[in-house]
Parts: C-alpha cells; structure tokens; sequence
C-alpha cells in the first residue's frame, strides 16, 4: 500500500494538525528499516565460497547460515532473505570474478608465495611468508603460477586460476628433482620462485625426515611388542630353573627375585659385576642383608659372600650352588652357628651372634 493510500485510509486528512504528524511517523517508520534490507530484493541468490561455519560475508555484507549446512567446502548457492542466507546446493558453477583483493605468485602444496615477497633464508621460516590457498584445483604441478583471491580483506585467500608461467618454472622444477641445493646458474629466478624452491626442498627434506623416524619407532615398538611377548611366555615358566635362565637375558631382576624367592630371601637389587657375564646381588634373609655374585646367564653363584671352604681341603664351594639354592645354604649354616659372612652388604649392621670374617 502506498504512502498516500496509508495517510488516506487513517484519516489525518481530516484533521490538519495531525495530518503532518502521521506522516512523519511513517517516514520515521521506514528510515528505521535496515537500509541493506531496502537494497536488497526478496530472494536474492548468492553464489560464493563457503569454507565452514554458519556466517557468510560479501564484502561489507554478511549474513547467517540457517537450516542445513552444506555438505562440503567449496563453491554453494545460497537464498538471502535480509541478514538471513538459506543453503540451496553445491552444484552452482564457480564464478572466481567475485573475488577481489588479488595474490599472484607460486604454489607450494596448498599455499602461494606471492610475487614481490622476501623471506628469511632459513626455508623453516618461510612458511610465514606463504598464505594457505583454498578450493584449489586438483592435479596442479609444482611451482605453477596462481592467482587467488578474497571476498572482503582480510578473508581467506580462495584459488581463482593457474597463471601464465614466467620461463624459469622447468628448470627449477628439474633442479628440484636432482636435489640441487640451490638455484644458482639458473637465470631470472624471481625472489618468489626461490623462496618456493627452498620451501619445496625443505618440506620434502622434513617429509623424509618424518617418515624415517614413524618407520625407525615402528620397528622399535615392534621389536618391544615381541621381547615383551617373549617375556611374558618366558614369565609363565619362572618355576622352572630353564625358564628363570631364559627370563635373565630379558629381565634379570624378574628372574633373581623368582630364583631368590625360592629359598625364602627377598631380592633387594643388583649391579654389574667386574666382568661382562657377572652380577652382583643383594637380598635379604633372616633380616639381615647379604650380597653375592653370580654368573648373569645361569645364576650360577661365583662368589656367595659367606665361607663355603672346606677347612680340610681348602676348596671352595661357593660355584656348587645357585642362587635358587645358597638361601637354604644360609639358613643351614645359621641353624649350626657356623655362618661366617665374608662379604658384607652396605648399610648391614647386624650383630647377631654369627661369626663375621671383617
């Protein structure tokens, strides 16, 4: 209904002094209306770049996505409807003329390094030079020409086209694939093309770096998954003497504390030996600490840290017992009063009776 028609149908006509009030009312009224709603048409379709969430902008414009999002990244349709924008499909042609705000340089992965830049000589660095470039096309090669752009400043760069070569971009591309380490002797090389090569180089170099250490901690992890398997097989014949052997190439602890509890004692620690295939172990036993040695491979009792010496031959019998066996030694010896401790573990003040050899 029109203005005139509305001031008709009120009757301000009839009275004069309101008639200018009513008027101005309505003018009121219709300057308060948003005037991006006067602008806009009902039904206005815009096509653009939606790289997620539920704002949409267009320069100075912006709206919010209501109802279903699309399904994926890149170019949609969309209903406007005031500040409001409605989904429609993702099947609408690009149109990349839309984009303003221009880049032009090269591409690395899924990022350009743009024409006039100058980086820092570290190739770690330059990934602060470069921008991320979204909706590129598939299959693009390395170090082509792009030019991408923006829907307002400051947005998002989105691809809009491949562009022309300059001339150097093959011998680059050939000095990339013989690893050359500089681009030196190949003539007008931009700073951007540069910057591109060594962070080309760079990124493959940390690829390669990457994938060497996954493969050196998988097989470390898998060379763990199978000595622990290996030791739990082993840890379920810990009662017998051939599984207590096994066990002490893979965990000595586990297989002295088994040997030692066997006779009673309590396995406190152990440490290497003067010589390769030696142990030096100390236990508890009739509450008091002991330190023996024996062989590291078949618990075989080198030196027992008491006296084992035949007083009528002389020889010794310490290599007679192991370490299953010399707690029972020990405590026989105890029960006879003849337990004489030659070696004597640290921090062992215990006064007992027993004859000690100091």
């Amino acid at each position: 209904m029109g203005l005139c028609a509305r001031i008709c149908e009120s009757g301000l006509t009839r009275n004069p002094h309101s008639f200018y009030g009513g008027v101005g009312n309505l003018i009121k009224m219709r300057t308060n209306m948003n005037w991006r709603e006067l602008l806009q048409a009902r039904d206005e379709t815009l096509v653009s770049p939606w790289l997620g969430g539920r704002r949409l902008r267009s320069g100075e414009r912006l709206w919010t996505i209501e109802g279903n999002l699309p399904r994926d990244i890149g170019w949609h349709s969309f209903k406007l409807n005031g500040r409001r924008a409605t989904w429609i499909d993702d099947l609408s042609m690009p149109t990349p003329d839309t984009l303003g705000y221009e880049v032009r340089g090269y591409l690395v992965g899924d990022r350009v390094v743009a024409d006039g830049v100058h980086v820092d000589p570290d190739p770690a660095k330059i990934t602060s030079f470069s921008e991320p470039v979204a909706l590129l096309d598939r299959g693009l090669d390395r170090f082509v020409r792009v030019v991408a752009g923006r829907l307002f400043e400051d947005g998002p760069l989105v691809f809009k086209f491949q562009d022309f070569p300059s001339g150097s971009e093959e011998d680059v591309l050939k000095a990339y694939f013989d690893r050359k380490e500089s681009l030196d002797g190949i003539p007008n090389v931009s700073p951007a093309l540069d910057a591109a090569f060594r962070m080309e180089t760079w990124v493959r170099s940390e690829t390669e770096r990457r994938r060497a250490e996954i493969e050196r901690q998988r097989v470390e992890e898998e060379a763990r998954k199978q000595a622990e398997e290996r030791r739990q097989k082993i840890a379920q014949q810990l009662g017998t003497g051939e599984g207590r052997r096994a066990m002490a190439q893979l965990d000595f602890t586990q297989a002295a504390r088994s040997a030692l509890a066997l006779g009673g004692a309590e396995y406190l620690d152990h440490r290497a030996g003067y010589r390769p295939e030696e142990m030096v172990v100390t236990f508890r036993l009739l509450h008091r600490q002991f330190v023996c040695t024996c062989d590291r491979a078949t618990l075989r009792i080198i030196d027992a840290g008491i006296c084992l010496t035949d007083h009528y031959t002389g020889e010794r019998g310490d290599t007679r017992f192991t370490l299953e066996s010399l707690p029972a030694v020990i405590l026989m010896a105890h029960k006879d009063h003849v337990l004489v401790v030659t070696r004597h573990a640290p921090g062992d003040d215990y006064d007992g009776g027993d004859n000690d050899d100091d």
